[in-house]
């Protein structure tokens, strides 16, 4: 077995609307108790469910536009820009809408966007939610994700095809650990530099990984390969952050021992 201090950051992605596509970062600094800044701090609920944002609550993706349920969201190439909060959305290789996500009126672009083409998708008007230090995760608590990429490279064998890494949807993507290290993790530590993570449980896959992320078909079902190869449903792992810094692709991941 390799030795799990080896593992490196390869990659390090922030999904500032939920559903839709990942953003490349090039560093991130990490705050106790909080997921990776502006992750999943947008989301596109579909229809009306009830959101305070005086009073957040968690929802689960059931409420809101997502992969698992509507695939060509993955025909979608979006970003978001932090300094003007703009939110741009391209489609063949076109812009297709831009607005502030922070102003009822780029609100309303962006919404109307999704109005006038994804009216199969849609269960009523489509609304962008928001609210301070809230993030749409499917997790209902505060956590940053990492996928081993030794496990996806196993996936690929077992299903006979490539996997893109970013099916998984992960904030953070490690090499160099054996595949499914990460699984027998709960409980324990991982540090980055003078960043520390606290493994807190496995990560349950569905159908959102089954689409191509270029085309929006569904060309694989990895929760069955997973199930028939692995016995299991599993690939990745959700962290809290329990000591905060900055962390850079690049980075060595280790595990922390006796913890």
């Amino acid at each position: 077995m390799l030795d799990p201090s080896h593992g490196t950051l390869a990659g390090l992605y922030r999904y500032p609307v939920k559903g839709l596509s990942a953003e490349a970062l090039p560093r991130v600094t990490l705050a106790p108790g909080q997921s990776v800044p502006r992750d999943r701090r947008y989301a596109i609920a579909n229809g009306p469910i009830g959101f305070d944002p005086a009073q957040p609550r968690h929802f689960g993706k059931i409420h809101f536009l997502m992969l698992m349920r509507h695939e060509r969201l993955a025909t979608l190439r979006t970003r978001f820009d932090d300094a003007t909060n703009d939110f741009s959305i391209v489609h063949n290789s076109r812009e297709v809408a831009r607005g502030n996500l922070e102003t009822a009126q780029g609100r309303a672009v962006i919404e109307d966007f999704f109005t006038g083409n994804f009216t199969r998708e849609l269960r009523g008007p489509p609304k962008i939610l928001s609210a301070p230090n809230h993030s749409f995760s499917d997790a209902p608590d505060k956590v940053v994700s990492l996928v081993n990429l030794a496990s996806v490279a196993a996936i690929e064998d077992a299903a006979g095809a490539p996997v893109d890494p970013l099916r998984l949807r992960a904030n953070l993507y490690v090499e160099g650990w054996p595949a499914w290290l990460e699984l027998g993790l709960t409980g324990r530590e991982l540090a980055i530099g003078t960043t520390r993570l606290r493994v807190v449980r496995d990560i349950v896959r569905c159908a959102a990984v089954n689409v191509d992320l270029v085309t929006g078909e569904r060309d694989l079902n990895v929760p069955a390969t997973l199930t028939r190869s692995f016995d299991h449903q599993h690939c990745g792992i959700y962290t809290e952050v329990i000591a905060g810094g900055e962390i850079v692709p690049g980075d060595i991941i280790r595990i922390v021992k006796g913890s």
